[in-house]
């Protein structure tokens, strides 16, 4: 951990599903500001730890902060504003098919603020400008390619201006050119307006390229065996594994089973 401002705080956290141990009393935290990436092989739990920190599981054990609220115990109205302190782009992006852009991100702004119907449009067409997306507003999201859908699903999550994002696999199903393109955007996101960025990705030139630190979690241990800057890890680490996994050898990927 360095000495910057934590943002969200794991302590101790266990996951099941059922009988199955998923993860087993992990602790980390995510530094205010910075790009952060989860990381493991197969079946590891990249995306169940997701699930958990954004509230949508309960740890068997263990506790979630998000600055000094718990997302495990807030119940109620205090549950509802500390989730509206961050957006969620999910792998899919998973736009409502029959609205368009714009009536897209609307949707947040209309279920959560006071906003008029012009002053919701304006903010969302600043929030698809911030993306590249101006000019699309009044598209569906059947019109436009995969990145394009991809950035619109991160305006969407920032409709309400959250200090946090978390970005599920940004880069699945993407060309390198697209992917490069779509870090671009994280990186300028995080720099200018000052987002943390947590993200789920096996993706190795985005780690490279976007990440300030990392975790990478291991299936069979159930525990976090790894933690730190991507380059760092790839050329210190002490584990087979972990340098396996960020030199590309094929030892890494044989560890895990069906991602829980």
């Amino acid at each position: 951990m360095s000495e910057r401002e934590s943002i969200i705080t794991v302590n101790n956290m266990t996951a099941r599903y059922g009988e199955r141990l998923v993860l087993d009393s992990i602790s980390f935290g995510v530094n205010r500001g910075e790009i952060f990436a989860i990381l493991g092989g197969s079946g590891c739990g990249k995306s169940t730890l997701l699930k958990h920190m954004i509230g949508l599981y309960k740890p068997a054990g263990g506790d979630i902060r998000i600055g000094d609220a718990s997302i495990v115990n807030a119940e109620g109205t205090d549950r509802d504003e500390l989730i509206r302190t961050f957006g969620v782009m999910y792998q899919s992006g998973a736009l409502f098919g029959s609205m368009t852009l714009l009536e897209n991100i609307c949707l947040p702004l209309e279920e959560f603020t006071d906003l008029g119907k012009e002053a919701r449009e304006l903010a969302a067409c600043m929030k698809l400008s911030l993306v590249g997306l101006a000019e699309f507003a009044h598209h569906m999201p059947s019109e436009i390619s995969g990145g394009m859908k991809k950035r619109a699903a991160i305006a969407r999550a920032m409709a309400l201006d959250p200090e946090i994002l978390f970005l599920d696999e940004p880069s699945a199903g993407l060309d390198p050119v697209t992917a490069d393109e779509l870090d671009d955007l994280i990186i300028q996101l995080s720099r200018s307006l000052g987002i943390t960025f947590v993200i789920v990705t096996h993706e190795l030139p985005s780690i490279y390229k976007v990440a300030d630190r990392v975790i990478m979690l291991d299936a069979q241990t159930k525990k976090i065996i790894a933690e730190g800057n991507p380059e760092e890890l790839k050329k210190t680490s002490d584990n087979e594994w972990v340098r396996d996994f960020f030199n590309r050898k094929g030892s890494a990927g044989a560890k895990g089973v069906e991602d829980g």
